[in-house]
């Protein structure tokens, strides 16, 4: 007779993780199993609450971020958030919670690190003397408007501190949240200030319910393209990442994007590092048995044969003609309906330091 039954793993609603894998710092691992005395149920015998968010204050020592890889288009990024509640299977960035001994699974999407006085430290770090504007990106690792966001506002606080300064920026997002800050992103687009990039990683409200679950829906994206579109805000649409067997609808979410009223696009192809790889196989298993092991060979395929490639060379695009054929999709895509290549706002040009009290000078 067996000591221990290990529970079976199964899909947990809306969560994009099954499990709190171990990260890679993690001395031992543990798993659930059947006891025989329901520890794994409520008290009523019913099974266990979902998992509920919650958030952690951090203070933070920087707000700004110097990028140094040679394949990305802008200098500095501000991410408010560490974590996401959006849940995105794919997130390259669930890694980055290992460092704070945490698991890149369910602890990534249900533990949100909140940093309080990230616009203070922006502010600041503005109106330094030897401080030089350059391309500017909000949420470029976490998404700046998950839901947390609602509440606690600390992207509202970063864009106004940029609306004061007059500093250009863009904006990543997968969330409507971003028209409620409309009235300050809007004018400073109107000076070629702003720009927002909605990504939209597939049309397919299925496949998006269980890759980016407590993320807005596709059509829901869509219409956020077009009241930022409306209302003179350049908008963009990210497919990434591109999933061969998974998201092979390109075509059609860059020409609803392009009718909703973006006009620029850019792509990445799927990225699995460190803990994402196995977070990701998991995902298959649960909700694509069926072609799990035919998305995995193609992504292998573009990664020289590997679950992951990090060389700058072709980390973004991939390698292979798997890769290249997504490349062609798109180009030709993006040709056809007319879409600019992306490029961070800006006009550095009326920049001002903002006051370290948060009142605007009159000189």
């Amino acid at each position: 007779m067996d000591s221990e039954t290990t529970i079976p793993i199964t899909a947990l609603k809306g969560r994009g993780a099954a499990t709190r894998i171990a990260h890679r710092f993690s001395k031992d691992a543990r798993d659930a199993f059947d006891d025989g005395w329901g520890t794994l149920q409520a008290d009523d015998g019913e099974p266990a609450a979902p998992l509920q968010t919650e958030v952690i204050f951090e203070d933070a020592k920087s707000a700004i971020v110097q990028q140094q890889s040679p394949d990305i288009y802008f200098e500095q990024s501000v991410n408010p958030y560490r974590g996401c509640e959006h849940g995105c299977i794919y997130c390259f960035a669930r890694p980055t919670h290992s460092y704070l001994n945490l698991s890149p699974g369910l602890d990534f999407e249900t533990k949100i690190i909140a940093k309080r006085n990230i616009a203070q430290l922006l502010r600041a770090e503005l109106a330094r003397p030897r401080y030089v504007p350059q391309g500017l990106v909000i949420g470029v690792a976490t998404d700046c408007y998950q839901p947390v966001e609602r509440e606690l506002r600390l992207t509202r606080g970063l864009v106004e501190v940029l609306h004061e300064a007059r500093h250009a920026f863009s904006l990543i997002t997968k969330s409507s949240g971003v028209e409620r800050d409309l009235d300050l992103i809007a004018p400073m687009a109107a000076q070629q200030l702003a720009a927002v990039y909605v990504t939209i990683t597939t049309l397919d409200a299925s496949i998006a319910r269980t890759l980016e679950p407590r993320a807005a829906s596709p059509q829901r994206r869509l219409r956020t393209i077009r009241t930022l579109a409306e209302a003179g805000v350049p908008v963009g649409v990210s497919v990434a990442p591109q999933i061969p067997f998974v998201t092979d609808d390109m075509e059609q979410v860059l020409a609803a994007a392009w009718d909703a009223g973006a006009r620029s696009a850019f792509y990445t192809v799927l990225r699995l590092p460190w803990e994402v790889a196995p977070l990701f196989r998991e995902w298959l298993a649960l909700h694509l048995p069926d072609r799990a092991e035919r998305v995995m060979a193609r992504v292998q395929e573009m990664r020289g044969g590997k679950d992951y490639d990090s060389d700058f060379a072709t980390r973004m695009k991939g390698s292979g003609i798997w890769a290249e054929l997504i490349g062609q999709r798109f180009e030709k895509a993006c040709a056809k309906l007319g879409f600019n290549r992306v490029r961070a706002a800006g006009d550095f040009g009326l920049f001002r330091r903002p006051s370290l009290d948060g009142q605007t000078s009159l000189f």
